[in-house]
């Protein structure tokens, strides 16, 4: 369970530092490199989720293969 709440606050993190990076470069003018820095923020997420989801999969097949 602790896990779980980890890496819903590492989301979150990413995301809010994120928004406040991409409304500050907004307001400079910069809406280039804010979208870059939002597609960045959408591609760190997608990592984390992928390797949580690897996890699952990975305790899902040693569950069903158990050979003991």
């Amino acid at each position: 369970m602790l896990q779980d709440a980890t890496i819903l606050f590492q989301i979150a993190g990413v995301g809010i530092i994120v928004a406040m990076i991409h409304s500050i470069l907004k307001q400079m003018g910069k809406e280039e490199i804010a979208q870059a820095v939002t597609l960045t923020g959408f591609i760190i997420v997608l990592f984390i989720v992928l390797h949580r989801l690897a996890d699952l999969f990975q305790e899902i097949k040693s569950v069903f293969l158990y050979q003991g």
